[in-house]
């Protein structure tokens, strides 16, 4: 089984690694591929996608990591070579999932693994399961996840404050040795 971590990663932090060594263990993945997504459709890059593609490199050591031309989740797995993967996401992505385009038609080709932090109320998730076509394709398992975003980490930086503990120390070696996100 393979699982896809997809994202902007501008910049890949903890959270992401997280949620990545989370899936992998508990849903039993053979592998997990971080698709870094060239353009994303939905929110505005502060970073090329060659620049994301290498902090995704450093902060996945070990890991498969490919750049996604596509906008959108769904045209992805459409183009994909995988066969019936895992996409993971975290909660807080899943409760916005029904708004994705064509939802069903990512549940056709891929099977969502839905990471949740402890505590984090099921009764949500369930509420979003039950709205899909499919909801026997929603995998779900905790993690520990890490309280940071990628627009935090952009901001620290931005006001010359530490991001260490936020991101890999590789990634944060190399956004000070290539001056990134500095406004």
């Amino acid at each position: 089984m393979i699982g896809l971590l997809g994202g902007a990663f501008d910049p890949p932090h903890r959270g992401h690694v997280a949620l990545a060594d989370a899936a992998e263990h508990q849903l039993g993945l053979d592998e997990v591929v971080v698709v870094v997504v060239a353009s994303p459709g939905h929110k505005a890059v502060h970073s090329s996608a060659e620049t994301r593609c290498r902090l995704a490199r450093l902060a996945f050591p070990g890991r498969r990591v490919e750049l996604d031309r596509h906008e959108r989740t769904v045209d992805m797995l459409r183009a994909g070579p995988w066969l019936d993967p895992v996409f993971l996401v975290g909660a807080d992505e899943f409760a916005d999932f029904p708004a994705w385009k064509e939802p069903d038609a990512v549940l056709e080709l891929a099977r969502l693994g839905v990471g949740s932090r402890p505590g984090y109320p099921r009764e949500r998730l369930d509420l979003v399961r039950q709205r899909l076509g499919r909801p026997d394709r929603v995998l779900f398992f905790e993690f520990d996840a890490i309280d940071v975003s990628s627009n935090e980490i952009r901001d620290r930086i931005g006001r010359g404050e530490p991001i260490d503990g936020l991101v890999p120390p590789a990634v944060a070696a190399d956004i000070a040795e290539h001056r990134l996100y500095r406004g």
